[in-house]
């Protein structure tokens, strides 16, 4: 425990500082040790106050999240805030790095608060499903008012050093000597003689409008649609605008562990666990050299290939934009300016940092200029031969060091690797349009690619500010595999007589960011065309496949970009129903001898659409193009709109038990006949639920078993 958190004496101040590595997490023993402590300092007449630092690169980021399941221990962290708090010897806390969730809430239990330059702070607890539950919900309001409370917890944004001090969190802010900042202002307090209390304070008057808590549940609902926390938290905030500080941090108490034991919560913190997992390769040890990325390609100027270049230029790399022809080029450079501009117009990005990363774009005509870069991104038309082209002129030109990557969707990297004679260092980076704000990326790794190219690509995902998930080769890889069984089961259900909008809205009303009609309109149903028919041997040779996707192509109705697809789009973007895409899927259906059916449930929709979707997850676990189930959840969250708080689709099969999974696909097949092996149940799938057992235990054997 004193290794922890080791004591010192400066001047008559205790210097306690906190050692528990890698971000300091407020574990029961730091806890116990923080508490031990400060009552001896209470106890000794020749100690004056108290300051509590942390080693390492940041303050800590909080409460360790592996105790949440667990019983708690005493003291528990609100209890120690608590006791901090009615310290009679001032405690001051001196912050740096990342000062997070529970760090900020023992700080904010301090009686003064100072930061080096360069710190931020913040309250994310929502990304959990939970609400900060150590009075963080109670002294934060008091410290900056209702409305700055409330728009800093439901976002859970880290808030810069300087601006965390004019709103109120921060009493100093520093630019070096952190410690004997911290030692000042214990001296400057012990000096007065007594000690300000967060809790004493009042939450200001003038920061509650009216109705300022409903308004801003209201747009909540929108903005989080779903999610129970941050509503939630609002409540929690208005307890500390109407309530005393003990009964407020009472009722705090009460909700945050309600609120823990939710199943949102499990899953969110699944996700963010299964984030993190998913950087670890099995075979691929941690030593495993990285190659230095210090200038990057992009090949293709269009709307992914700009969105990439975005994305390397903001990891403050140069880049090299190619394209064919003069006049794409330029639209291309144009793109990329217009949008960094648009940045700076919202306050997201300052001018000058703007003009950095365009000093480092530049353009060119020719593949020869991508000679000396670290790593090239291939973004141009979903062609094997056009990429194979490509590619091997790509392997004459780059250094030998060089990554060649392609952001293939569907194509074999296998095949495209074959055309080099390095094969070692082709991998595929599949990004997400718009590729500068989707944060998934799914690292596609061949049959040859080197483990240091594996490794060096996870890690420039990160760089990048991406969320990386490996996956094997195959149709689709993990994400648009899956897709294809569920915008199947989508259009199937049309042909049969549900409507566009009934399909989506009864995915969307329980939790899909869109619908799946929805998101074909938005892709391009032409994309969705093409895709198919260059894969027709790979696809089921089911006359009934996907046939609305195919009608809406061949009649030119290709979504938004063609203001009509499943739905119209007056104003490019905004949806509305369309009769005339229902007769032409009606007229289709009959002729195929489609009987259409009433009373389509919404219930129905979700276990034909759902269901697939986690059949197809546990068939990529069979083949090997999927290391985990968890990655499969860290897929469909962060690159397809799966619900945070469902927790990716193997997490929700987990939920709602995988002997009903089956169960549904016996009565499907019985229902709707299996000719095309859609009902028959993927073998791990059909395994588990014979052995009562869960996607989560799976996980957890083959990680004893690696």
């Amino acid at each position: 425990m004193s290794k922890l958190v080791s004591y010192s004496i400066e001047d008559g101040i205790a210097v306690l500082l906190i050692d528990n590595p890698p971000v300091n997490a407020l574990s029961q023993p730091v806890r116990q040790a923080i508490r031990e402590k400060i009552s001896a300092v209470v106890e000794d007449d020749e100690i004056r106050a108290v300051v509590i630092a942390c080693a390492g690169r940041t303050f800590s980021a909080g409460a360790d999240i592996r105790e949440f399941d667990a019983p708690p221990k005493d003291p528990t962290l609100p209890i120690l805030n608590d006791f901090i708090e009615a310290s009679s010897k001032p405690v001051v806390a001196a912050l740096h790095g990342t000062t997070l969730g529970g760090g900020l809430e023992l700080a904010m239990s301090c009686h003064y608060r100072v930061a080096l330059e360069g710190t931020h702070v913040g309250l994310p607890e929502v990304h959990l499903g939970l609400i900060p539950g150590a009075g963080g919900t109670q002294r934060l309001p008091r410290l900056i008012g209702a409305a700055a409370a409330i728009e800093a917890i439901t976002t859970g944004r880290h808030i810069p050093a300087n601006e965390a001090r004019d709103l109120g969190i921060l009493d100093d802010v520093v630019s070096d000597d952190l410690l004997q900042a911290g030692l000042t202002a214990a001296h400057k307090l012990s000096n007065e003689g007594h000690v300000s209390c967060t809790g004493d304070r009042s939450v200001d008057p003038a920061t509650l409008e009216d109705n300022i808590f409903a308004k801003a549940k209201k747009a909540l609902a929108k903005r989080r649609r779903g999610f129970n926390a941050p509503p939630a938290a609002v409540d929690a905030i208005e307890w500390a605008c109407t309530f005393p500080i003990e009964a407020g941090l009472l009722k705090e108490r009460k909700l945050s562990s309600k609120l823990k034991a939710s199943l949102q919560s499990k899953a969110q913190r699944h996700l963010f666990f299964a984030e993190r997992r998913a950087l670890n390769i099995p075979d691929i040890p941690k030593e495993t050299p990285i190659l230095n990325i210090a200038n990057t390609g992009v090949i293709g100027a269009g709307t992914m290939g700009a969105g990439i270049a975005i994305c390397l230029l903001n990891a403050d790399l140069p880049v090299t934009l190619v394209e064919t022809d003069q006049k794409a080029l330029d639209r291309g450079l144009a793109r990329i300016e217009k949008t960094l501009d648009r940045d700076v117009e919202r306050g997201r990005l300052k001018s000058d940092v703007r003009d950095d990363r365009l000093s480092r774009l530049s353009g060119a005509l020719s593949l020869e200029a991508l000679s000396f870069v670290d790593i090239v991104v291939e973004a141009v038309f979903e062609s094997m031969p056009v990429k194979k082209q490509i590619f091997s002129a790509l392997d004459g030109i780059c250094k030998e060091s060089a990554i060649l990557a392609t952001n293939t969707s569907t194509l074999d990297i296998n095949d495209i690797a074959a055309v080099t004679d390095s094969p070692e260092r082709v991998i595929g980076t599949h990004f997400f349009s718009p590729a500068n704000v989707m944060k998934l990326l799914e690292v596609v790794r061949g049959k040859k690619t080197a483990k240091t190219v594996v490794a060096t690509t996870m890690k420039l995902g990160r760089r990048i500010g991406k969320i990386p998930a490996l996956s094997g080769v195959g149709y689709g890889f993990i994400g648009n595999r899956m897709l294809e069984d569920y915008v199947r089961e989508s259009q199937m259900l049309l042909m049969e007589g549900a409507s566009p909008a009934q399909v989506d809205g009864a995915l969307e009303n329980w939790g899909m960011a869109m619908g799946p009609c929805a998101v074909m309109d938005l892709a391009g149903q032409d994309v969705s065309f093409l895709t198919r028919d260059q894969n027709r041997d790979l696809l089921p040779s089911d006359p009934l496949y996907c046939v609305p996707g195919d009608i809406m192509n061949a009649k030119g109705r290709f979504g938004q970009k063609t203001g009509k697809g499943f739905y119209l789009y007056p104003d490019g973007r905004t949806r509305q129903a369309d009769p005339d895409a229902l007769n032409l899927i009606r007229t289709a259906a009959t002729s195929l001898g489609v009987q259409s059916r009433q009373g389509i449930s919404d219930q129905e929709i979700l276990d034909r659409c759902l269901h697939a979707l986690i059949n197809r997850g546990a068939q990529l676990l069979d083949d090997s193009i999927a290391l985990r189930a968890s990655d499969i959840d860290v897929v469909w969250s962060a690159g397809y709109g799966f619900p945070a708080y469902r927790g990716g689709p193997m997490f929700y099969a987990d939920s709602v038990g995988l002997d009903v999974i089956v169960d549904s696909f016996d009565t499907l097949a019985s229902k709707f006949g299996n000719d095309y092996g859609y009902w028959t149940t993927a073998p791990l799938l059909a395994n588990l639920a014979k052995a009562g057992k869960t996607f989560a235990e799976y996980d957890a054997e083959n990680r004893e078993r690696a």
